[in-house]
Parts: C-alpha cells; structure tokens; sequence
C-alpha cells in the first residue's frame, strides 16, 4: 500500500540545528512518522526533546560545533553507539549575516560558509560512509533557500552557500545513487523563524515579499513535513538530486 511508503518507524534520524524554527518542525514530522531522532545543537534543545518524547520517539541530544571538522565524525560514531544506526541525515543547521556587500567582512563570509555549506558535505560524507558500511542505502536531505536560486540582497555569504548546497546536492547524488543513497534538498520559501525576524519587522519589505507570494502568506515550520518526511521515506525512492522549492509559489511569480 501506498501509504506504508512513507512511514518511517524504527528508522533513525540525525537533524542539525532542531531546536527551534524550521529544524524543530522537521523533526517534529519526522518522529510522527515514526522516526526516533539524533538532535545535534550548540544547546540541548530541551523543547524539542520534550515534543518527541511525547510523540513516543526517542531522541537523543548531541552538543556539537559542526563548524569544526573533528566534531562531525563523533555525531556518526555517537548515534550509531546510542542508536544502533543512521538512516536518514537533515542537514538543517545555517546561519546568516545581513550586510551590504561593499562593506562585508571576511569572518562574516566564513562564519556562513563553514556553518552552511562545508558542515553539510562533511557531514553527509560521514554519514554516507555509515550508510555504506550498513549496507542499506539511506537518505541525506539538505536544506537549500530561495537564494540557492536568486541573487538577494545584503545576504552574500548566505547566498554563495546556499547556491553551493544546491549544487553539492547534485554532485553527492551523482556519485552516491548507485550505493542507494538518496541525496535531495529542501528549499524554503519566506517562512516565519528566526532568520526573518528582521524582514518581517520591516512593514514595507514585508509587505513586497507577501506581494510575490501567490499562497499570500508567510510560511511555517510544519508546511515543511510533508516534504521532509517524503524525502525521508521509501516513497522518494527515485528521486535524486533534486530542490525542491516549499515556497507559496514564490518561483512562479
């Protein structure tokens, strides 16, 4: 049956960056998928666990600087000791600076640049190996932006790593889909988190943005569940290398 393609019970998760926003909403789907989830966080994200375990997941918390590169092969050798595997990756966990680009700074550019786009390859690159060494394939789903297909403004080291998160998807597919690893991305639209806090405080940038958006609304963290969960589940079994933009329609207009 159809519908048994997407659950996901006994399958294990890893998410970067759960504890607020669009990380907790993902995992959120996730474990109501069945999933139990690895949270890695600078803090334990005490709301989050809490949600999960209510769920009747486990999760499981690790503290982790993903911008260092001696923390990313912990978080593997971690869950699999914990959890006795990995199935999926999230790789959610980004940040950003807003900056004119005249005037922006080199450890702006490589602050965004380790957090958004080098943590994502090597991390996927030490999950993919767990997944080889288990043998059954896995799914590795990156978290893209709308500027991982349009310039923006004021944003350039987000959007450099956010158009690199686009093309490393495609490269990581190309070399990993004969191995059963399903490597995609999720592209938000303008959603209400953190990140667009100061968007959403100016009422006429606020204002153009909603102007474009054909659904007329600011996204949420639980519009992208069903996507995360999808892309999660036997169900996206032949989809590889692919953005998928949850974004209103934002692209079409």
């Amino acid at each position: 049956m159809i519908m048994d393609a997407f659950n996901l019970s006994g399958k294990v998760a890893i998410v970067t960056g759960c504890d607020t926003g669009l990380g907790q909403g993902m995992t959120l789907g996730l474990a109501q998928a069945g999933c139990d989830i690895v949270g890695v966080n600078r803090k334990i994200p005490q709301e989050t666990a809490e949600k999960v375990n209510a769920l009747g997941r486990r999760f499981m918390a690790i503290q982790a600087d993903l911008s260092k590169q001696d923390a990313l092969d912990d978080i593997v050798n971690q869950t699999v000791t914990e959890m006795g595997r990995v199935d999926i990756l999230v790789n959610n966990a980004g940040t950003i600076r807003r900056e004119d680009a005249l005037n922006f700074s080199e450890k702006d550019w490589d602050e965004v640049m380790n957090l958004n786009l080098k943590s994502v390859f090597f991390l996927s690159q030490a999950v993919a190996r767990q997944f080889i060494r288990q043998g059954q394939g896995g799914k590795i789903i990156n978290i893209a932006s709308m500027l991982s297909f349009q310039g923006g403004i004021r944003v350039p080291s987000y959007t450099a790593s956010k158009s690199g998160v686009l093309g490393i998807t495609r490269l990581l597919a190309n070399e990993w889909a004969t191995q059963g690893i399903n490597v995609n991305a999720i592209a938000p639209g303008y959603m209400a988190t953190n990140n667009t806090q100061q968007l959403r405080d100016d009422a006429q940038r606020s204002k153009e943005i909603l102007d474009r958006i054909p659904a007329g609304r600011w996204g949420t963290p639980a519009d992208l569940q069903g996507p995360v969960v999808f892309l999660a589940s036997s169900a996206s079994d032949y989809i590889n290398g692919h953005t998928l933009a949850v974004d209103g329609g934002w692209l079409a207009r």
